[in-house]
C-alpha cells in the first residue's frame, strides 16, 4: 500500500544508500523499493537489525538486505546481505530521509481551508474549522470549533471530533470520539544526540484509530517512525494520555488519565491501566493485564497478570512489601 501522507522518492539504488552512509559503492547497482521494519520488509526492501530481541523477526524477514552493526553480523542468516554500520538507527534515519525527503519536518498544512458542506454527507461543524485537501469524512459526523484536519486524513462514519483538535497523518474508523484539545499524528520524539547537536529522526508512519474508540481531552498520539501507531477497536483513553511513536494498543482497553506510553511498546487486548502509570519503550504487555495507578512498567508483562508499583510487580508481592514497610 502506498503511503498516503509521505511521497516516496523512486529509483533509489543500493549505491545511493552506500553514498549516503559514506560507504564504498559496488559494481552491481540494483534498485530498492523501500525501507521497512523486519516483519514488513519484502525481498526488494532494505531493513535493519539493532537488538537481539528481534532475532526471530530477522530469521523470518523476506528482505535480502539488512543494516546492522558489527556485533550482530554473525547472527544474520547467510541468505541476507549485510551493510555494516557503527550506528544502526542513525543509518536508518539517513536512508529513510533518502526515500522520503519530506518526512523530517512537521510543518503545518498551509493549504487548509473552510469546509464545503456539499462535499460531505450530513456533516455538522462549528466555527473556524479548517480542512485540508483530499480529506475524507464519513456520514453523520460532527466537528467542534477551531479544529484543523490536515490533508489526506480519513475519518469514518458517525464520528465526533471536539473543539481545538488537530488531526494529521491519521486514519480514523467509525463511531469514534476525539475529545477537545487532542492532537493526533504529529511526529514522534525521535532524535540522536551528537556532540554539538541533536539529529531528528524522520517519521513516515501514520496514526490508525479503530472503530468505537474514545480519545480523551488533550491526548497526544504520535505517528509512527517506520510502522504505524495503532489504537484498537473499542479502546478508551482518558484525558491527558500520551502515546509515543509505533505504540500498538489492542482492543477494548481502558487507559485512565495521564498514562504515558514510550515508543514501540505493544499492549494486548482488554488491558486496564490506572492513572499516571508509565510504560517503558519496546515492551510487550499481554492480554487482560491490569496495571495499578502510578506504576512504572520496565519489563514485559504476561497475559492475565495484575501488577503495581515501581518497578511494577505482581500485585500480591506489592501489597505484601508495602504491608511489611508500614
Amino acid at each position: 500500500m502506498e503511503n498516503p501522507f509521505f511521497k516516496k522518492k523512486k529509483n533509489i539504488k543500493i549505491n545511493d544508500i552506500l553514498i549516503a552512509l559514506n560507504l564504498k559503492t559496488q559494481k552491481i547497482n540494483f534498485l530498492l523499493n523501500d525501507i521497512k521494519e523486519l516483519g514488513a520488509a519484502n525481498k526488494n526492501d532494505i531493513t535493519f537489525f539493532n537488538s537481539i530481541k528481534y532475532l526471530e523477526l530477522l530469521k523470518k524477514t523476506q528482505s535480502r538486505l539488512v543494516i546492522t552493526s558489527k556485533k550482530f553480523t554473525n547472527v544474520v542468516p547467510s541468505k541476507i546481505k549485510v551493510i555494516e554500520v557503527k550506528n544502526v538507527l542513525l543509518a536508518v534515519s539517513y536512508i529513510t530521509s533518502l526515500f522520503y525527503p519530506n518526512s523530517i519536518n512537521d510543518n503545518s498544512d498551509l493549504d487548509v481551508g473552510r469546509i464545503n458542506k456539499n462535499d460531505f454527507k450530513n456533516l455538522k461543524y462549528g466555527k473556524n474549522v479548517l480542512i485540508g485537501k483530499n480529506v475524507k469524512i464519513g456520514r453523520n459526523c460532527s466537528i467542534g470549533h477551531n479544529t484543523i484536519i490536515e490533508k489526506n486524513v480519513s475519518i469514518g462514519n458517525d464520528c465526533n471530533i471536539g473543539n481545538n483538535v488537530i488531526i494529521k497523518n491519521s486514519i480514523i474508523g467509525n463511531n469514534t470520539n476525539i475529545l477537545d484539545g487532542a492532537i493526533l499524528g504529529k511526529k514522534g520524539f525521535g532524535f540522536f544526540p551528537e556532540k554539538n547537536s541533536n539529529i531528528r529522526y524522520p517519521h513516515i508512519g501514520a496514526v490508525i484509530i479503530g472503530n468505537n474508540v474514545e480519545i480523551g481531552c488533550n491526548n497526544t498520539i504520535d505517528r509512527g517512525s517506520l510502522s504505524n501507531t495503532i489504537i484498537g477497536n473499542g479502546t478508551f483513553l482518558d484525558n491527558q494520555v500520551h502515546v509515543a511513536h509505533n505504540v500498538k494498543i489492542g482492543k477494548n482497553c481502558i487507559i485512565t488519565a495521564q498514562v504515558g506510553f514510550a515508543g514501540s511498546s505493544t499492549i494486548g487486548n482488554k488491558v486496564m491501566i490506572g492513572g499516571q502509570a508509565g510504560i517503558s519503550g519496546h515492551l510487550v504487555i499481554g492480554d487482560n493485564v491490569k496495571i495499578g495507578g502510578g506504576s512504572g512498567v520496565i519489563k514485559n508483562i504476561p497475559s492475565n497478570t495484575k501488577v503495581m508499583g515501581y518497578p511494577a510487580r505482581n500485585i500480591r508481592i506489592f501489597l505484601k512489601d508495602n504491608k511489611i514497610n508500614e
